[in-house]
């Protein structure tokens, strides 16, 4: 069973997305949150799987709680859809967005791809957000340097920069897919960053790719 926490301050919203989680019958919501802070404490005490984390709380922001709780899983919710708030979320450590009007299958899908670990947002589209209103927002704190890492791995981060998949980055180095996902998996380990998104933000902040380039 994957636990979910869902924070938001409309008690009709937390509703409606338990119905749809655990009528699936693999997910269960364990807590629920109608503020950032609620949320933070709630995260603590039940560690859940994913947190599906409203943008706009009273107290404390969706984005403020997502920052305090680096080692969760957040998946943000928003009914602004491509805005300034999401790159802020993704850079405090989201790994992806929703917006609440989303389909009950893309909200299900969305819960279980987070909670394997994958990221729900392609690496093009947060490159078109960054693109858009990163120069509004304070640079990212360091989380390695770039000299640390191999000639290959520094090859793997440009391909996940451009949006490529592991089968394509595997065509594109020449080796086989098991060995490109292992690529992958080192280099977000050294970098300390948790999916392909925080990949892309990383890459866009440190010179990797261009601003004004993005998919």
């Amino acid at each position: 069973m994957i636990r979910v926490l869902i924070a938001d301050d409309q008690p009709l919203m937390r509703t409606g997305f338990k119905t749809v989680l655990e009528a699936t019958g693999q997910i269960v919501v364990v807590a629920e949150a109608d503020d950032g802070e609620q949320a933070v404490e709630q995260a603590q005490r039940h560690h859940p799987d994913v947190i599906l984390m409203d943008v706009r709380m009273p107290r404390l922001d969706g984005i403020e709680a997502t920052r305090r709780l680096p080692r969760h899983k957040v998946l943000v919710l928003t009914t602004f859809g491509l805005d300034e708030c999401i790159v802020e979320a993704l850079r405090a450590g989201a790994s992806g967005f929703l917006t609440k009007d989303v389909p009950r299958q893309e909200l299900v899908a969305a819960v279980k791809a987070v909670a394997s670990g994958d990221a729900v947002l392609s690496p093009n589209v947060t490159r078109q957000l960054l693109d858009r209103v990163a120069h509004r927002l304070p640079p990212l704190t360091p989380k390695a340097d770039l000299h640390g890492l191999t000639d290959r791995e520094r090859e793997v981060l440009q391909l996940i920069a451009g949006g490529l998949s592991n089968a394509e980055i595997a065509a594109a180095l020449v080796v086989a897919e098991p060995t490109a996902k292992r690529h992958v998996s080192n280099l977000l380990g050294k970098l300390g960053l948790r999916d392909r998104v925080q990949a892309v933000i990383y890459a866009y902040e440190h010179g990797v790719i261009e601003r004004g380039r993005g998919g």
